[in-house]
């Protein structure tokens, strides 16, 4: 009987599978892509983020720190450092290999394939993955992303309100020009800038136009002309963004990252949130208290939901989203406030 059975072996996964393992479970991962896996991901850590990612004794060999969010709006700006350490942007392939190779340390089974039904079995769940024997666990981890096909098997999912959002990144060669994150503004979307290494930018773009990349980038002339670099990698996208959840936990089943539930890119917590999910999740099987995680999931999420929720919606309102950046920069404590809170 597996202890932690993993379905989704990105970070979230991984990061589940890991802090099982150091917790003396045996955790076993069901993943269908060969490792590492790239994904439309803004590619940046919070300083919490980074904490936890070093927690799990994972040690991430490329990457670049960060010292804050600065957002850009024309000629208004607006910066917040971190109050407790830098944030870390990272490709999101270092860091599932970097993920990926701490879970193979510690003996953490993967199994090719991707887990495609699940029935209850008394104090067991048995998932079922196509050409395998059904694999038996006390405890399964749905951690298959955004559209997790797991919460959708369960009823687990609500239906989405509002307009949908989509995120659209590729990776330029140019060394940044800043050691903030930027994230610019402009009537039609966000473009959300992370350093990544020192000769190399992740450029994100947010938006509920459906529209190509240069469309989408071609609305930020400024940031444009700081791209004097080559694109190096292909676009890739993501959404729609927002997915509503009933509840994190059915029996014995939880899920956690995307899988869990999402608002939106625009704040970038979606790893750091991810990672100290997993935590929590295994924290709350150990104790024997797995009803405890939804509660846990709740708490540790609220603040960015709140902002994230709250900036989305300003978004919808052309007079509203005109004064974003120029309000941030005539209130800074509050704007600073935000920054430190997300971190």
């Amino acid at each position: 009987m597996i202890d932690v059975l993993v379905a989704g072996g990105g970070p979230a996964g991984l990061a589940t599978a890991v802090h099982a393992a150091l917790a003396g479970m045996e955790a076993v991962v069901v993943e269908p892509r060969p490792v590492p896996v790239d994904k439309a991901c803004g590619e940046g850590l919070m300083p919490s983020g980074a904490a936890a990612l070093a927690d799990l004794g994972v040690a991430v060999p490329d990457g670049r720190p960060f010292l804050g969010i600065r957002y850009v709006d024309g000629r208004h700006r607006v910066q917040a450092e971190f109050r407790d350490g830098p944030g870390l942007g990272v490709r999101r392939t270092a860091l599932h290999a970097a993920l990926a190779l701490r879970a193979r340390e510690l003996g953490v089974r993967v199994v090719p394939g991707r887990v495609d039904a699940v029935r209850a079995a008394g104090e067991a769940v048995l998932a079922y993955v196509p050409g395998e024997a059904p694999l038996g666990a006390r405890w399964l981890v749905a951690a298959d992303g955004l559209h997790s096909p797991i919460r959708a098997r369960l009823g687990l999912g609500l239906p989405s309100r509002g307009p949908r959002r989509y995120g659209l990144r590729r990776h330029y060669r140019v060394a940044p020009w800043t050691d903030f994150v930027e994230v610019h503004w402009a009537p039609g979307g966000e473009a959300y800038v992370t350093p990544v290494g020192d000769d190399l930018v992740g450029v994100a773009v947010l938006s509920g136009e459906r529209r190509t990349y240069d469309e989408h980038l071609a609305e930020f002339p400024g940031l444009l002309a700081r791209l004097d670099g080559p694109p190096v990698t292909p676009v890739r996208g993501a959404g729609p963004l927002r997915q509503r959840v009933r509840r994190r936990v059915a029996g014995r089943v939880l899920l956690v990252g995307d899988a869990a539930g999402y608002v939106d890119a625009l704040t970038g917590e979606g790893i750091s949130l991810a990672l100290l999910s997993a935590r929590a999740l295994v924290g709350c099987l150990r104790a024997g208290r797995p009803e405890e995680y939804e509660t846990a999931w709740r708490r540790l999420s609220w603040r960015s939901r709140l902002l994230t929720a709250t900036l989305v919606r300003a978004r919808r309102h052309p007079v509203a989203a005109r004064m974003i950046v120029p309000a941030a920069r005539r209130l800074p404590a509050v704007f600073e406030a935000a920054v430190r809170t997300l971190a």
